[in-house]
Formats: structure tokens, C-alpha cells, sequence
């Protein structure tokens, strides 16, 4: 067993009870099992990368969690598979995005532009928002502070807030 493979089995319980508490706030339709989200996130990971630690391995399920999210929001916009129309799945294949399609595009081109400007504020919204963890738990993965998380997060919500607007 791989030492991500490790990881992600003392993990799983935790990333799994994150994704169903994001998808169940989500709309009727437009979700996938909370299972079905976190495998997908670690299929992207790949089981071949080492992980320094628990915040190194959250951190790339939240990126990868906000990949899946995006990727799905841009293939139920594309005109060639029917644009605003609403699809109906057979088999659990779309993917909960917390926001309309066209706000999460526009929030993921914000926080990568937040990425450039200020990566721990972009790592904490990833962390927080994607991964669903609380600000208490994100402020320990990335080693700061509580009260210094909480204001890193409020600049940074505001920073996005902004940006998309200007978009």
C-alpha cells in the first residue's frame, strides 16, 4: 500500500462526510454522491504522489475537488451538449457545484488570479470552500492561527467577491 493510499484510507471517512454536507445544501438534480465526488477528487490526485502530510493531502483533494466542480459547470454550459438546457442523467455522473455554472466559472477564474496575488489566501478559500472544512481546521493544516485564518478569510471572500464582479 502506497503511503497516499495510506492516507486517504485514514481520511476517507472525513472527506466523504464533507462532500455529502456540501452536496446536500445543493439544488435537486444537479448532484452526485458524495462518494462518487471524493473518488473522483483522488483519482485526480493519483495514488503515485507522496503527501508530506494530512494538510498536504487535503490540500490537493480541495484543488481537486474544485477541478471536477469546474470541469463539470463548463461541460453543462457548452452549447454542443445542449447549453442552459436541463439534462437528465441515467447514471450519477454530474457533479453538485455550489453555485450556478456560470458564478463558479467565474469564481474559479478569480481565485486563480488570487493565486498569483496571495497563494495562503487562495489555499485557505480552496480549503474551506472546496473541501468544506471549517476555519479552525484549515488555519491548523496550513499552520497559522484561528483569528489569523478568519481574517485572511474575509479579505480573500471579499477580494473574490470583488473580482467576479469586474469580470
Amino acid at each position: 500500500m502506497s503511503a497516499s493510499d495510506h492516507i486517504f484510507e485514514q481520511v476517507y471517512d472525513e472527506l466523504r462526510k464533507l462532500a455529502a454536507a456540501k452536496i446536500a445544501a445543493e439544488k435537486p438534480g444537479l448532484t452526485l454522491s458524495a462518494t462518487a465526488l471524493v473518488h473522483e477528487a483522488y483519482l485526480r490526485i493519483g495514488s503515485d504522489q507522496a503527501f508530506e502530510n494530512r494538510g498536504h493531502f487535503y490540500a490537493a483533494a480541495a484543488e481537486a475537488m474544485r477541478r471536477v466542480l469546474v470541469e463539470a459547470a463548463r461541460r453543462r454550459q457548452a452549447l454542443k451538449r445542449g447549453g442552459q438546457a436541463q439534462r437528465v442523467e441515467l447514471e450519477l455522473s454530474e457533479i453538485a457545484a455550489p453555485v450556478p455554472d456560470d458564478e463558479l466559472l467565474a469564481l474559479h477564474e478569480a481565485l486563480d488570479r488570487l493565486t498569483t496575488k496571495d497563494p495562503l489566501k487562495s489555499q485557505l478559500v480552496k480549503l474551506r470552500y472546496f473541501a468544506g472544512l471549517s476555519g479552525e481546521d484549515a488555519a491548523e493544516l496550513l499552520g497559522i492561527s484561528a483569528s489569523a485564518a478568519d481574517r485572511q478569510w474575509v479579505y480573500a471572500r471579499a477580494w473574490l467577491k470583488r473580482a467576479m464582479r469586474t469580470e
